[in-house]
C-alpha cells in the first residue's frame, strides 16, 4: 500500500500476457476484484468489531466454523464489505492507465479512455465531453444510493447504546 501502483504495471501486464488475457475484459475484472487494501481493511475491521465473547457464545450453542462465519461474523462485517465494495468500485471505475495498457481493441475501451479521446488536438466538443462525463457519473450515483442505506442503518444502530 505504500508502493505506488504504477510500479506493478509491468509485472501485472506480463502476468496478463502469460494468461492470454491481454485485450480482454478478464484482465480488468479479475485483478480489480482483490487488492491489498481490501484484505487489510477486512482483517482490521474483523479483529476490532467481532467480540470474542460472541464467537464463544456461538461455539457453545453448537455452531460449526461455517455457521459462525455466516450467522455471526458476516452480519457484523456487512458495513465493512459495503465500504470496501464502494471503494473498490470507485477505484476500478475511475481507472484510466490500466485499461489503456491492457485493452488493445478500441471497441473495448472503457468510458474513461473514450472520454479522454474526445479532446481533439485543435478543437474540443465540450457538449460531448460533458454528456460523456454525465454518463460516467450516473453509475457512481446509483451505487451511492444503494449503499447509503447500509451506512445509514449501521450508523443508526451504532448510535443506540444498550
Amino acid at each position: 500500500m505504500m508502493v505506488p501502483s504504477q510500479l506493478s504495471l509491468v509485472p501485472s501486464f506480463v502476468l496478463m500476457a502469460t494468461f492470454g488475457w491481454v485485450g480482454s475484459f478478464k484482465a480488468l475484472i479479475i485483478p480489480g476484484m482483490v487488492n491489498a487494501f481490501g484484505i487489510f481493511w477486512i482483517r482490521q475491521y474483523a479483529t476490532e468489531s467481532i467480540p470474542n465473547d460472541l464467537l464463544d457464545a456461538g461455539r457453545i450453542d453448537g455452531c460449526n466454523i461455517f455457521r459462525l462465519y455466516w450467522n455471526v461474523a458476516l452480519p457484523i462485517l456487512r458495513p465493512a464489505f459495503a465500504f470496501l465494495g464502494a471503494f473498490t468500485f470507485i477505484g476500478v471505475w475511475n481507472d484510466y492507465l490500466w485499461p489503456l495498457i491492457v485493452l488493445t481493441d478500441a471497441r473495448k475501451y472503457t468510458l474513461q479512455i473514450a472520454l479522454s479521446q474526445l479532446n481533439g488536438l485543435y478543437n474540443t466538443d465540450y457538449a460531448m465531453v460533458i454528456a460523456g462525463t454525465l454518463l460516467a457519473v450516473i453509475p457512481l450515483i446509483v451505487m451511492f444510493l444503494f449503499i447509503s442505506r447500509q451506512f445509514i442503518s449501521d450508523i443508526a444502530a451504532g448510535a443506540v447504546k444498550d
